[in-house]
C-alpha cells in the first residue's frame, strides 16, 4: 500500500482558494417530533492538492455530507462554497452546471445510465458541458484506459459485473478537468488489486492539483488521504492527519 503523505502545505504568502468549503452545515429531515438531524454544524475546508477521508459508523452522516458538498442536496443551514462560489442560492440548473464543471462523483450504486455504453456514460458530462461528441468520446476512452477498463467501452451496464460498473463510474468521475472529486466508498465493489489501482489514480489526480473527499469504512484506504475526519451522530468528533489518524479515529468510533 502506498504510504500516507503529509498534508499539502502552501507558503503563508500564497493565496489559495479552497476547492470546497462547508461552513457550519446542518441538515435536518422531517418536522417536529419526527425531525432527524443528519448533520449538526459540520465545517470542512479542502484545498487543491488535498485528499480528506471521512469515516464513521452507518448513519453518521457521511453520505449526506458528500451530497451536500457536491450540491446534489441543499443544506438546511450553513454555507457551501465550491471553488470560492457559494452554491446555496443558485437555481437547480445553476447548481447542475457547477457540478458538471467542477465536481466528479463516484456513487455507491454507480448511477450509470442503462441505455448508454460505458464510453457514452463516461463522455456524457463532457458532452452536456458543450464538448463535441467525438472529442468527448476520445477523452472517455482515455479515462477508461487509465482505470484499466478500456475493454468495457462498448458494453452496457447490464453486461458488466458490479466491479466493472464501479470502474466505469470512477472513470466518469475522473474524466476531464474537474477540480473536486467526491467518492462514496469507491472501492466497495472491487478486489484489493483493483482497489489499489483506484486509489493510485485518485491520489495522482489529487497530487496534480485536484481536491478530494473520500468516504470509506476501511482504514487501509483512508491511509491514502492527507487527513481523516470521523463523524458520529452528524458531528465531527475528531480530525487527524494521516498517518496514525484512521486507527485513532476508529478507536473513537468504537467507544
Amino acid at each position: 500500500m502506498m504510504p500516507a503523505r503529509a498534508a499539502a502545505g502552501v507558503p503563508e504568502t500564497t493565496l489559495v482558494v479552497p476547492a470546497l468549503e462547508l461552513i457550519d452545515i446542518t441538515r435536518t429531515y422531517g418536522t417536529a417530533e419526527n425531525q432527524v438531524h443528519a448533520l449538526r454544524g459540520v465545517s470542512l475546508t479542502v484545498c487543491p492538492g488535498e485528499l480528506v477521508a471521512v469515516m464513521g459508523p452507518s448513519g453518521s452522516g457521511k453520505s449526506t455530507l458528500l451530497t451536500i458538498a457536491g450540491a446534489l442536496e441543499i443544506a438546511s443551514a450553513g454555507t457551501v462554497r465550491i471553488g470560492g462560489h457559494s452554491v446555496g442560492q443558485l437555481s437547480a440548473t445553476e447548481r447542475a452546471a457547477v457540478r458538471r464543471r467542477n465536481a466528479g462523483f463516484v456513487f455507491q450504486d454507480y448511477n450509470l445510465i442503462p441505455a448508454l455504453t460505458a464510453g457514452e456514460n463516461v463522455a456524457l458530462p463532457l458532452e452536456l458541458d458543450g464538448r463535441r461528441p467525438r472529442a468527448a468520446r476520445r477523452e472517455a476512452r482515455r479515462a477508461l484506459m487509465e482505470i484499466d477498463a478500456v475493454e468495457l467501452t462498448d458494453r452496457f451496464p447490464d453486461e458488466m459485473s458490479g466491479g466493472q460498473r464501479q470502474r466505469v463510474a470512477i472513470a466518469r468521475a475522473l474524466v476531464g478537468s474537474r477540480r473536486l472529486i467526491l467518492a462514496d466508498e469507491p472501492t466497495g465493489a472491487l478486489d484489493s488489486v483493483t482497489g489499489e489501482l483506484v486509489m493510485r489514480l485518485l491520489r495522482s489526480r489529487i497530487d496534480a492539483g485536484a481536491a478530494g473527499v473520500l468516504v470509506t469504512h476501511d482504514a487501509r484506504y483512508a491511509a491514502w488521504a492527507d487527513r481523516t475526519i470521523f463523524l458520529r451522530d452528524g458531528q465531527v468528533v475528531q480530525s487527524a492527519a494521516t498517518p496514525g489518524g484512521p486507527e485513532t479515529l476508529l478507536g473513537v468510533g468504537l467507544q
